[in-house]
C-alpha cells in the first residue's frame, strides 16, 4: 500500500422525494479538482444507493478497497437553507420512512450502544473552513433519522475498528439553485458554485486534519 495520504469522498444518489440529488453532482466536481495540496493525496470517491442494505454492504467495501485514512461525507437535507456540519450520529432511525429501496425498519434504533457518538473537534475546523468561502454554514448537533444519520453512525463505528481509519465527517446541504437564473425569494440560496467552493475548502482542511492525525498515530509514545 502506497505511503501516500487516502481521502474518500462521499455523497447519495436519488431517494423518494428528491430524484436528483446534488451531492453527486458536488463529489464529480471535487474529484476534478486539481490543486497543489492534493499532489500527494489519493483522493477516491463513493455514491451510496439511499438503502441500508447498499450503506452496511459497500461501506465495509470501500475502506477494505481505498484505505482511507479520513472520510468527507456529503449528503441532502431538504429543507435546510444552509450548510451543516454534522457533529453527531444519533442512534435512531425512522420507521416511517422507507429507503430507495422501499424498505422500512421495524425498530427505531440502529442498534445497542449510546443515544449518540460525536464526529470529533476537527468538525469545527470544517466549519471554519466552509464560513471562509463565504457560505452559510453552521455545525447541527442532529443528522436526522435516514441514511445519512445512519452512514454517519456506520462510519464513527469504523474508525474505531479500522486500523487505517483516523477521522470522518459528514456535511448535510441544502437543496440547490439550479441553472442560471436570477435567485427569487423563497428560492435556494446556494449555488453549486459556491457549494464546490466550500466543498473544496473542507477537502483541504480534510487533508490537514489527516496527515495531522497520521503523524500523531506514529509517534512512538512517551515511556511511563
Amino acid at each position: 500500500m502506497s505511503d501516500r495520504l487516502r481521502i474518500l469522498v462521499t455523497g447519495f444518489g436519488p431517494f423518494p422525494g428528491a430524484p436528483y440529488n446534488p451531492t453527486q453532482a458536488l463529489v464529480e466536481r471535487l474529484m476534478r479538482l486539481r490543486r497543489p495540496a492534493f499532489s500527494d493525496v489519493d483522493i477516491s470517491s463513493h455514491i451510496f444507493p439511499v438503502t441500508y442494505k447498499a450503506v452496511d454492504r459497500e461501506l465495509p467495501q470501500a475502506l477494505a478497497q481505498h484505505r482511507p485514512q479520513a472520510l468527507l461525507m456529503f449528503g441532502l437535507a431538504g429543507r435546510a437553507a444552509h450548510l451543516r456540519i454534522e457533529t453527531r450520529a444519533r442512534n435512531a432511525v425512522t420507521m416511517l420512512w422507507p429507503d430507495a429501496a422501499q424498505t422500512r425498519v421495524c425498530k427505531g434504533s440502529i442498534g445497542p450502544g449510546p443515544d449518540a457518538m460525536r464526529f470529533g473537534p476537527h468538525t469545527l475546523r470544517l466549519l471554519r473552513a466552509a464560513l471562509g468561502t463565504g457560505i452559510d454554514a453552521r455545525p447541527s448537533r442532529d443528522a436526522g433519522s435516514y441514511l445519512c444519520n445512519y452512514l454517519s453512525w456506520r462510519a464513527i463505528e469504523a474508525v474505531r475498528s479500522d486500523d487505517q481509519l483516523r477521522l470522518v465527517s459528514f456535511v448535510h446541504i441544502p437543496p440547490l439553485a439550479r441553472g442560471g437564473a436570477p435567485r427569487r425569494k423563497g428560492s435556494p440560496r446556494i449555488t453549486l458554485e459556491e457549494l464546490v467552493d466550500a466543498g473544496e475548502a473542507m477537502l483541504l482542511e480534510t487533508v490537514v486534519l489527516a496527515r495531522q492525525a497520521v503523524r500523531e498515530t506514529a509517534q512512538p509514545s512517551k515511556p511511563d
